[in-house]
């Protein structure tokens, strides 16, 4: 490759850039949340303000290499909650994987190893979707 950057995979869809700041947010945050606490909606703004700048800094100045070791954090995060090994809001968690997953399906379309690359993580994902679209909140199951 000549040194010009390759952007072709900014083209795909603005729904991560636009979606995750806040769902990713909550997800990091879910393990420190203490109830009732005033200050919790500020931080959480805030929690979503720097969210929302390293997704603007991995796409401004970022690889499609590094955008997708940031969705394979994102992968992991809502895997955890779904599997019900880290603590976390499960709407946001379905959304962030409705998001990723939609994201990881269109690489197909695009040159290059990032649809194999990701195959895993898609599978990781379904299977997510499944369980946070199936098991409600506090587990039950009907």
């Amino acid at each position: 490759m000549s040194g010009r950057r390759n952007l072709i995979w900014l083209g795909l869809t603005p729904e991560p850039e636009r979606e995750l700041p806040a769902t990713v947010a909550a997800l990091r945050s879910a393990a420190r949340r203490t109830p009732d606490v005033p200050a919790e909606a500020e931080a959480e703004a805030e929690a979503t303000a720097a969210e929302r700048r390293r997704v603007e800094r991995l796409i401004l100045h970022g690889t499609q290499h590094g955008w997708l070791r940031y969705l394979a954090e994102v992968t992991d995060l809502v895997t955890a909650v779904a599997g019900r090994t880290r603590p976390g809001d499960r709407r946001a968690a379905l959304r962030a994987a409705e998001v990723v997953l939609d994201h990881h399906r269109m690489l197909i379309g695009l040159p290059g190893p990032g649809y194999d690359r990701t195959a895993a993580d898609r599978g990781a994902l379904e299977r997510a979707v499944r369980t946070l679209r199936t098991t409600p909140p506090d587990g039950d199951r009907g």
